[in-house]
This record gives C-alpha cells, structure tokens and sequence, in this order.
C-alpha cells in the first residue's frame, strides 16, 4: 500500500476531529428530509424525476446525510470519503432508518477499488477544496461512470477561498451607503493552500487544508476529462441587509458555491495549459 498523502492525512484527521466536536458540518440529515428524499437533494430536477435503481457513488460524502437520502430515494448507493468518523454517521444513520448502502474508505483522487464504468450516477458535495489536483478526480470519476452518467458537483467558489472571511471597516466600499468591504487576500495562481481558519464559520471547515482552484481547472477540467457542462448554479444565500461578515451579508458580494450538472461523454484529452 502506498503511503498516505500528506494532504490527504491532514484532512482526514481534520474530519474525525469536526466528527468529535459535532461540528455543525457533521450533522445527519433530518427527519423532514426523508419525506421526500430526492426533492431534498435535487430540487432542480437535475435527476429526471426517479434514481430507482440507479447506482449512485456519494463521493467524498460522508456524513449521514448524502448516502442515506440516495439510497432512501432509491438509489443502489455507494459512500467513499477518507474520514472514518463521517463514514461511521452513515453507518449510524442506516442501520437508524433500515436503509442499505456500502461505505468505503478512501481518497476522491484514488478510485482504483472500483470496476470501470460501476456507476450510473456520481454525486459529489463540497470537496474537491481539499485536494491538490482536481484533473486527477475528475479522471478518476470518468473511469467509473459509464457513458452518459451524470456527475453533480459542487464547489466552493475561487473567489470565495480567495476573500477575507470578515467585512473590514477601513476599506472603501462602492454599494450606496455602504464603507468597508471584504479583501481578497490570497494568490489565485500559487498552488498552495489557503491559510486554514481556527474556528467555526458558515464557509471554512476549521483545521482542514483547501485549495484555490482556477476557473479553467473546474470548469475546463471537467471538459478535458470527457464531460460536457449541461448546467452551472450558484446557490442563492445573499442578504445585502444582514449582520457583516455573516454567511448572507459576504454572500450579497461573493457567491460562494457552484453547483455543475456534467455527463460523461467520451475520452479525457491531453492539453497543455499554459
């Protein structure tokens, strides 16, 4: 077995320690939830109305919540993440409810324990912050979906990881009535991981490493890997009103999320970017 990567570790030990402080992003899903599970996780009607059947990899989704909405709406689903304690609120969660799924250990960049084209569906929640190298997971997901699967992404916006969390006063702002702003503050070619938040926000998972990646990576990446782009949202949380530096107020001037609805349809291309 390989040695575990660096960033990997880092992350994975974070995880379990947010799992041990019932850190609000380590929450299970609801019991509303399940009422109608595929409403809940797919409200934009992205998945054509029924997953019966379908095999679906929750990637890098543990948590007790991903997982057992899918396999509750009728997926044949499949958890991978690399924290063990998020892994264990799945299990917790679907012996709860009598719902069956897999878990599985491991890295979103590594899938080499499952079988070319496995999957019908990939479902992917705010993750691939934590990796290096987005080109490799999405190579990694073209290898196990089949042709014409879906892979519904999300992801934290670059400008987002790049801004100060905080409004800061001494800036000028140009919205009317307003002084002060948000600062970007971090290199959006460097490579390097942005600097980590020691305590909870609505935006930053606190010890955990994260990385800025270009427009051109998540977007032209998954074009490179063998997907084409059938829709692109940012989900709405803006509040021009609300308290400064709350997750609505920060949100009025910096969309924080992206949501991609991509299909697998043909073979990855090499392309030299300069």
């Amino acid at each position: 077995m390989s040695p575990e990567d660096p960033v990997e570790a880092h992350n994975r030990q974070a995880w379990n320690r947010l799992v041990d402080h019932k850190s609000c992003f380590t929450t299970a899903a609801e019991d509303s939830s399940f009422v109608d599970p595929l409403g809940t996780v797919d409200g934009l009607g992205w998945l054509g109305g029924s997953i019966a059947g379908q095999r679906v990899l929750c990637l890098a989704a543990g948590g007790g919540r991903h997982g057992p909405l899918y396999a509750a709406a009728g997926g044949e689903v499949t958890v991978l993440d690399i924290s063990d304690g998020m892994l264990e609120l799945d299990r917790q969660v679907a012996a709860q409810r009598r719902i069956s799924l897999r878990v599985v250990q491991g890295s979103m960049s590594d899938l080499s324990m499952f079988r070319p084209q496995e999957f019908d569906l990939v479902i992917q929640p705010v993750s691939t912050c934590y990796v290096r190298d987005i080109a490799q997971v999405y190579r990694q997901i073209a290898r196990v979906l089949r042709p014409a699967g879906l892979y519904v992404s999300q992801h934290k916006s670059p400008t987002s990881l790049q801004t100060s969390l905080n409004w800061n006063p001494n800036t000028t702002g140009d919205h009317v009535g307003t002084s002060g702003g948000y600062v970007l503050q971090h290199d959006y070619y460097s490579g390097q991981p942005v600097a980590p938040v020691p305590q909870r926000t609505h935006l930053r998972e606190p010890g955990a490493q994260e990385f800025v990646h270009r427009w051109e990576q998540i977007i032209g990446g998954l074009c490179r890997a063998g997907f084409v782009i059938e829709d692109l949202i940012e989900p709405f949380h803006a509040d021009l009103e609300a308290e400064p530096s709350s997750l609505a107020h920060r949100s009025a001037y910096i969309a924080p999320y992206m949501r991609i609805k991509a299909r697998r349809v043909g073979e990855a291309k090499s392309v030299l970017v300069f």
